[in-house]
């Protein structure tokens, strides 16, 4: 599969989409419109992403949150809720994955925040995306963490959630999302290809994406436009 992934570098949302719909796939595999990037570099791309998807699941607790507690019983019981009912991954996120969490139901809780998912990245995956919310988001902005998610959050994991699963299929905006599934997100949405679909639609996309390079670049000299990094031309 990572040679497979080398195939989508530089194809945008809608070379992907195209891919798909000429396969058969039409409207199964682009997640809804309301998970968007939650920040956008229109000089370097930078919150572009593809990767291979890491998938984890969260559930809504119905465990009796005790309170008020002393705020030394407060923090022990809050440390023994991350570790015990609700951590992140528990598997390390490999180089070259997009860590996609299904949380959808879980209310007002930014389960990214500007701590884990920096670590995520740290260990090598290239961005997080949810159906649900994530917090802290001026410092994810300022860290230049790719994020896409529904909303934004304010509520910690301890009283509202729990792990579920992880590197299972999963659906995230409306999509049925596999381990291993190519992830590809930019500033139109994200959008998931199938793996046993990944080198063909790739093929497709790379076409569809260097024929609309070649017709803007007439269209920029027309205009007397310079060149910027939307022309590069993909191998």
């Amino acid at each position: 599969m990572t040679e497979i992934l080398t195939l989508y570098e530089g194809l945008r949302v809608t070379d992907v989409c195209d891919g798909l719909d000429a396969i058969g796939l039409i409207d199964t595999c682009t997640m809804d419109w309301e998970i968007r990037p939650l920040w956008r570099d229109v000089e370097q791309f930078r919150h572009r992403i593809y990767g291979l998807a890491h998938t984890l699941r969260f559930v809504p607790t119905n465990r009796v949150a005790p309170r008020p507690l002393p705020l030394d019983e407060y923090k022990i019981w809050k440390g023994n809720w991350y570790r015990q009912l609700a951590p992140g991954p528990k598997g390390p996120m490999q180089p070259g994955e997009i860590l996609v969490i299904d949380a959808s139901e879980a209310g007002d809780v930014g389960f990214i925040g500007s701590n884990n998912a920096l670590g995520w990245i740290n260990q090598g995956a290239r961005g997080v995306i949810t159906n649900g919310g994530c917090r802290d988001t001026d410092e994810l902005i300022k860290q230049q963490v790719p994020v896409y998610s529904r909303r934004i959050a304010r509520g910690i994991r301890p009283g509202r959630l729990e792990w579920d699963s992880e590197n299972v299929p999963i659906a995230c905006g409306g999509v049925r999302v596999f381990p291993g599934d190519i992830v590809v997100a930019d500033g139109d949405g994200v959008i998931v290809v199938p793996r046993e679909h990944a080198e063909t639609v790739a093929q497709i996309a790379r076409e569809i994406a260097n024929a609309d390079k070649q017709g803007r670049m007439q269209k920029y000299k027309q205009a007397g436009l310079d060149f910027d990094i939307s022309l590069k031309t993909l191998q």
